[in-house]
């Protein structure tokens, strides 16, 4: 409290709920400093707002929007090694933090933290789910004497998860003990690495099954698309899917759309999208056919 906290403009981000980087700052009673520009940030500018108030040095990675074109941005093993010179700690907010490399899978790399650890950074913050794939939660890893510092803080009682939330979690993080079978074991890898013509063999399946109820009123067709993988990680990549899709014959938007909401109304809700004038169900995450065909049928 009462120190400066040096964030490059690029990086002052806002996540879902309309929390920002600068109100956390103002509420934890530090003074945010910005460096660079929206588009370049260069290590020298961290140096040069380095001063006897300066109490950390931060990145944000942005994960949940991107910039791009004429862009520069400083290295966390480069502002690690300017932290450690000038003995001001460095600290990396990861959001979606993945613990394995994506690229593997044919997915788009993500920084990972233990990668970060080993450059030097000092604390690490990540989500227990998103790319990580388990309970809803924060995750702080570090230094040992700063993470100790952390555990004083009088709201570190307050923000601490239940016990319901670290059995998940620990029941996630016991997966990665066994790489070799992660993406057939973890939900969410399962579903982002999914093959296109397994999706599509499920959308001709769910054809066959759900034409004669609907075919009065709509033409059904399986159709190639994009998944997109979240707002909150990986925000402009998208994936190749196979999806089902509702055309009404009368041509009408108003018809969609009440089929679109009748459809959310279900005791289990059915989410679709629309565009292009159908209604779209993206099939990658769908593993129940059988329960898809009969809350639609029965609608």
């Amino acid at each position: 409290p009462g120190k400066e906290v040096v964030v490059s403009r690029g990086e002052l981000v806002e996540i879902g709920g309309a929390f920002r980087i600068p109100d956390v700052m103002r509420q934890a009673g530090c003074q945010l400093v910005e460096v660079g520009t929206t588009n370049r940030t260069h290590l020298k500018d961290y140096r040069q707002a380095i001063n006897e108030q300066t109490g950390l040095l931060m990145k944000v990675h942005t994960s949940n929007y991107s910039i791009q074109g004429f862009t520069a941005a400083v290295d966390e093993a480069e502002l690690a090694q300017l932290g450690a010179e000038q003995g001001v700690p460095t600290a990396t907010d990861l959001g979606s933090g993945s613990l394995i490399d994506m690229a593997q899978y044919g997915l788009p790399a993500e920084p990972m933290p233990q990668r970060l650890l080993a450059a030097g950074v000092d604390l690490v913050t990540f989500s227990g789910d998103k790319l990580l794939g388990g309970p809803q939660a924060g995750i702080i890893v570090g230094k040992k004497v700063l993470i100790a510092r952390l555990q004083q803080h009088p709201l570190k009682r307050a923000l601490r998860v239940g016990k319901l939330t670290l059995a998940a979690l620990e029941a996630t993080l016991r997966l990665y003990l066994q790489p070799e079978k992660l993406a057939e074991q973890l939900p969410t890898l399962r579903l982002l690495t999914r093959p296109q013509q397994e999706m599509q063999q499920a959308a001709e399946r769910l054809l066959a099954a759900l034409a004669p109820r609907f075919t009065a009123d709509f033409e059904l067709r399986a159709e190639p698309c994009w998944s997109q993988i979240g707002s909150g990680s990986l925000p402009v990549d998208r994936l190749p899917s196979y999806a089902l899709t509702f055309t009404p014959r009368d041509g009408r938007g108003a018809t969609l759309e009440a089929l679109a909401e009748r459809w959310r109304r279900l005791p289990q809700p059915v989410i679709g999208r629309l565009g292009d004038g159908r209604l779209w169900l993206d099939l990658r995450c769908l593993e129940q056919e059988g329960a898809l065909i009969d809350a639609l049928s029965a609608s």
